[in-house]
């Protein structure tokens, strides 16, 4: 498929060359995380948890019954060294959890491959599997991802579009993901497609990822019901109504979403996500990011437990 493009749209300079071909690296384990209750769009968390308790890294340590919901877990073994108000990166004070690290990094017994594989689990066993996971959207809305494979009744999903664009100047963490983990995205997008009973799988890359576009179609070159899109290299080209407008020639309507026109998207990054948790059983612990920019010495790509200090990382980072 060929690149057509979507009305408006702006050419920023995109300083993409600091990361792009650098490697994943893994950060030091922080000596604490503060982990808010409100990780996700959707209604917050309750503790699992008390203060003093121990918890090992991958232990589910607050859930909600709310459909818009996610669960939390711990993403380091350790201590609850405290539950109280703590400003999240959206500048809210919100209820959050301290968890001081014992540098053992122990594994919850609960971390275990399921028994079933992707072609034995059903659709409902899959979303199940997903939300016990923590996984919300790694696109940076953090919308549970269960939610998103759950259409009401009467609406027919028939394309997954998973969104490696990364149009925004600077990062290139889904950009490695697709270079590093090629055969988790591909997995990730085959258990949406079978969650949602969509017959087609589409992966949409701008052109200024060339690497990522040929490391792409290698992996999917036996999968007839997958596809790799190039997109123009445009912002913003990963807002999902430009992807889906660009990718299937289908508009949203205005005030309507995505399963209006058939479709659902996913982030590459969610897609990788997801199938750590259905083939090796972990929750949603970690991400990787981008740090970069003139005021860093060593720009870089990392694998960050959810909870670090930014300070920590940037510190890492120089």
């Amino acid at each position: 498929m060929s690149a057509k493009s979507f009305k408006g749209g702006i050419h920023p300079s995109y300083h993409k060359e600091m990361t792009a071909e650098i490697s994943t690296v893994v950060a030091d384990l922080p000596s604490q995380v503060i982990i808010p209750l409100h990780q996700h769009i959707g209604a917050p968390c309750e503790l699992l948890v008390e203060v003093g308790e121990e918890v090992k890294t991958g232990q589910k340590i607050a859930d909600s019954e709310g459909f818009v919901s996610a669960p939390i877990h711990a993403s380091i073994s350790g201590k609850i060294a405290s539950i109280d108000m703590r400003y999240a990166p959206t500048g809210a004070k919100v209820k959050s959890m301290v968890i001081e690290s014992d540098g053992s990094d122990a594994i919850a017994d609960s971390v275990a491959p399921p028994t079933k594989s992707l072609e034995e689990l059903t659709g409902k066993e899959i979303i199940s599997l997903i939300r016990e996971a923590g996984i919300v959207g790694m696109g940076g809305a953090a919308f549970p991802t269960h939610v998103k494979l759950s259409p009401p009744e009467g609406k027919t999903i028939d394309t997954v579009i998973l969104n490696g664009a990364e149009c925004e100047p600077y990062l290139t963490a889904d950009h490695r993901v697709m270079l590093e983990e090629p055969q988790n995205v591909i997995f990730g997008l085959k258990a949406f497609m079978k969650a949602l009973n969509a017959p087609v799988g589409i992966i949409g890359i701008e052109k200024n990822k060339p690497d990522a576009i040929k490391i792409m179609q290698e992996a999917i070159k036996t999968e007839r019901e997958l596809s790799v899109f190039p997109l123009p290299t445009k912002y913003p080209q990963g807002a999902e109504k430009m992807l889906i407008e660009v990718i299937t020639g289908r508009q949203v309507p205005s005030g309507g979403l995505p399963l209006d026109v058939g479709v659902v998207n996913q982030n590459v990054g969610t897609s990788a996500a997801v199938a750590r948790a259905i083939q090796e059983g972990l929750p949603l612990t970690e991400r990787i990011i981008t740090v970069t920019g003139g005021g860093v010495s060593k720009p870089t790509n990392i694998k960050v437990r959810i909870g670090t200090a930014f300070e920590e990382i940037i510190g890492q980072c120089g």
